[in-house]
Order: C-alpha cells, then sequence, then structure tokens
C-alpha cells in the first residue's frame, strides 16, 4: 500500500511563527514541496487575521502558487465565512476543527466539543454541496494539556460523530506529542472496530521524542498508510504549551522506506524546500549534511 502524506508546514508549520513570512515567500515555499512527491498540501487556513495573523494572507497565496496536477491543495476553514473565502480562489479541499475534550476546544475555538460540531456541521454541508470532500480534525486524540490522558473511547465517539455528519477523512491529532506507541495501539484497536483505515490519518508531533516510533508503529502493527507531517519538523501549537514541531515529512519518509513501506516522497527535496523559509529546523535529516539514503 503506498503512504499517502499530507504536508501541513504552509499551515501548521508557520501558524506559530512571530515574525510575518511574506506572500512570495509561502508561494514559493508551496511550489516547491509541490515537486517532493507529497499527496496533499494543506496551504493555508481561513481564520481571522486577528487570531492568526500569518494566515491573513490566505486568498492571495492561493491565487498565486502553481498547481501541480495531481496534489491537493487544501485549507483550515472554521466557519461558513471561512469557507465562502476558500471557495473563492478554487481551494481543493477543506478542513473542519473539533478536539477530544471540552477544555482543549474552549481555548482553541472558544467552546466545547458540543459547540464545535453546531459550527462545523453547516461548513461540512456547503463544502459537500459544492464538491469539495472534508477533512475532520481531532486535536489531541491521545493526552490534552489540560485533560491528562484521553480515553480512546471518548476519541472514537468523536470520531464517530465526523463520519456521520459528512467528513471523508479524520485527522487524529497528537498536539502535544505525548503519545507513545502504547497510546497509538490502545486507540487504533479500538477505532479500526468501527472506521476503515483508509478514512484515518495520523498527525504526530515530536515533542517527546515519539513521533517517528508512533508512526511506525501505526503503519507495521495496523495498516494505517496515511500521514500528516511538516517539512523541517516546523509547527507548534499555540494552545498547547510546551508543544513543540510536528514530526518532520523527510523523516517520516526515510523512516517509513527504511521500513519496506512504498513512499514515493522525496526526502532530499524536502529539505531542500525546509531551508528555503530560513527557519529553525527540528528534523534529524536537515542536520545531516550527506544523508545516506
Amino acid at each position: 500500500m503506498l503512504v499517502r502524506i499530507t504536508e501541513v508546514a504552509p499551515r501548521d508549520g508557520l501558524q506559530n511563527v512571530k515574525d510575518l513570512i511574506p506572500t512570495e515567500r509561502k508561494v514559493a515555499f508551496i511550489n516547491a514541496l509541490s515537486e517532493t512527491g507529497v499527496d496533499e498540501i494543506e496551504a493555508t487556513a481561513f481564520v481571522h487575521p486577528k487570531w492568526v495573523p500569518q494566515m491573513a494572507d490566505a486568498e492571495e497565496v492561493l491565487r498565486r502558487i502553481d498547481r501541480k496536477p495531481g496534489v491537493i491543495y487544501s485549507a483550515i476553514v472554521p466557519n461558513e465565512r471561512g469557507l465562502e473565502r476558500a471557495l473563492s480562489v478554487g481551494v481543493d479541499k477543506v478542513a473542519v476543527l473539533t478536539a477530544a475534550t471540552d477544555t482543549f476546544n474552549l481555548k482553541n475555538i472558544n467552546t466545547d466539543i458540543e459547540g464545535s460540531f453546531q459550527k462545523l456541521i453547516p461548513v461540512v454541508r456547503s463544502a459537500k454541496a459544492s464538491g469539495l470532500p472534508v477533512r475532520g480534525y481531532v486535536s489531541v486524540a491521545f493526552w490534552c494539556p489540560y485533560e491528562g490522558k484521553v480515553p480512546p473511547q471518548r476519541v472514537r465517539d468523536v470520531v464517530l460523530r465526523l463520519l456521520d455528519v459528512g467528513v471523508d477523512e479524520v485527522s487524529l491529532g497528537d498536539t502535544i506529542g505525548r503519545a507513545s506507541p502504547k497510546d497509538v495501539a490502545e486507540l487504533l484497536e479500538i477505532l479500526l472496530r468501527d472506521v476503515p483505515a483508509d478514512r484515518i490519518v495520523l498527525h504526530f508531533h515530536a515533542t517527546y521524542g515519539m513521533g517517528i516510533a508512533n508512526v511506525l508503529c501505526a503503519y507495521r502493527e495496523f495498516g494505517i498508510y496515511r500521514y500528516d507531517s511538516s517539512a523541517g519538523g516546523l509547527g507548534g501549537c499555540p494552545y498547547a504549551p510546551g508543544a513543540s514541531g510536528n514530526v518532520a515529512t523527510e523523516d517520516v519518509a526515510f523512516a517509513l522506506k527504511n521500513s519496506g513501506a512504498e513512499v514515493r516522497v522525496d526526502v532530499l527535496k524536502v529539505v531542500e524546500a525546509a531551508k528555503s523559509l530560513g527557519l529553525p529546523l527540528e528534523s534529524a535529516l536537515s542536520r545531516i549534511p550527506k544523508p545516506i539514503l
């Protein structure tokens, strides 16, 4: 089974960078990522610039990128106004947001789990009516910075509800990077009883150094072949104290390829794209002058 990678650096990787990155540099970054072999690029988020200033140029970014055939260009849309903006510039796919705990939802989107569904349901319906595929994000699917270990059954309930309202796939976020392979196994053992593997995407962070181990566990033991990752390990969440960057695209691709998986991502091109931003990188491969591939 071909491993499918969603590159989230242009959105998740940059949203927490304090200094505003010029639009032309973002466009060049996305264009470079388009040549790496990733299946999808989460290009931006249509959120209010008051909350995420780095994403204020969302329309301009999607207007100016060179769209490579076969690559999906997606975006976060937290509400119907965000969807209108995304549709106006021809987004290929959208993502809506919730979390597995009420406290994190309150910190992130100012409402609890129930309130998050009241916000996302109209977005899902409108997006589907427009012919767009929809992803549902579930943050803190393993550990929450406010509520601790999240019961897998609670995550299952949120996932099933998302699928019931019409999302096509669910991305499960280890938002604070605290999950271990044991946590991953516990959740997947429950989820896969009710949810097909091809509708599950895993989104790991590298905070505790377990991201790659978690990817390999999910792939080798449970057949999960869809992952989010960020070039250079860029990223972090403003609502998850202490969370570091996402698991790095180049490190994920390298680990999976060397475990026998079919992965078409060119890790050297990913590193080159990440370095073009001039930001500090967290990936292992970005620190090796001449990696042995």
